[in-house]
């Protein structure tokens, strides 16, 4: 039996079974762990997976053709099936208070909005390993000083160490995809507090870098009419020039003149 995602999902299957092994790999895991697979369509990495005998391992899926095809061929997963949409999951229905690793093959066309949900889901979700696309992968992983460093970048690195492990060529897919992928880690850094308002230091970083073009002064104008207040300096940079940590105090001082 084939499987193909249905069209628009942005799936491209891994053949590699080497490479697979190697992501299942990337892995941090205890001596009990729980295991989330998002997309797992034929499931090349879950075969891998299944073979971790000190994790226990659930799926979500929605194309119901890829279910059905993990039902019939990897009995082993009865029961750890969920069908349906990731992005639309109660993660903490599912999970209450038990975290878990997240891992996949995330499809190019929603692998930001996956990774703003676990960023939604901190707190439960402690490690991820994904591949996606390697452009996506070198914007998350950079840091400031770089024309890719952005808003996913400051997000994520507030709250976890962020890898590049290596990069995936396109030949080792099905359908080959026009770009090359890369396999990133996640690892929750420790923090549980960022030390401000962290509505206002999402709302800072997403204002500054929507126009990353322009000094602060003039993206963060619209925060406080006394935003010539703060360091000059500051407001003479760029947003990308800004480390998390900067963006945590500029948040601080932008609280203070509300």
């Amino acid at each position: 039996m084939q499987v193909r995602a249905k069209k628009g999902l942005g799936q491209h299957f891994l053949r590699d079974h080497q490479i697979a092994a190697d992501i299942v790999d990337a892995l941090v895991m205890g001596d009990r762990h729980k295991v989330l697979e998002v997309g797992p369509g034929m499931g090349v990495l879950t075969r891998f997976l299944l073979q971790k005998t000190n994790i226990e391992t659930t799926v979500v899926e929605i194309d119901r053709e890829s279910v059905s095809y993990l039902k019939a061929y990897l009995p082993e997963l009865e029961g750890h099936i969920l069908e349906g949409d990731f992005l639309q999951m109660d993660l903490r229905a599912n999970y209450s208070t038990t975290p878990f690793s997240l891992i996949g093959n995330f499809p190019y066309n929603i692998s930001s909005q996956i990774l703003f949900k676990v960023l939604d889901n901190k707190e439960l979700i402690p490690e991820v390993v994904g591949m996606l696309q390697k452009e996506v992968a070198e914007r998350i992983c950079h840091g400031p000083g770089s024309k890719t460093y952005g808003i996913l970048s400051v997000l994520l690195q507030a709250w976890y160490k962020v890898e590049y492990l290596f990069t995936v060529n396109e030949d080792v897919f099905d359908p080959p995809p026009k770009v090359k992928s890369a396999v990133i880690r996640l690892t929750a850094n420790g923090r549980t507090n960022l030390g401000c308002n962290e509505k206002l230091f999402k709302s800072v970083v997403k204002q500054a870098f929507n126009q990353r073009r322009k000094m602060l002064r003039n993206s963060i104008k619209s925060f406080t009419p006394r935003y010539d207040e703060l360091n000059a300096h500051t407001l003479t940079r760029r947003p990308e020039q800004l480390s998390v940590e900067e963006f945590i105090h500029l948040t601080n001082e932008i609280e203070k003149l509300l």
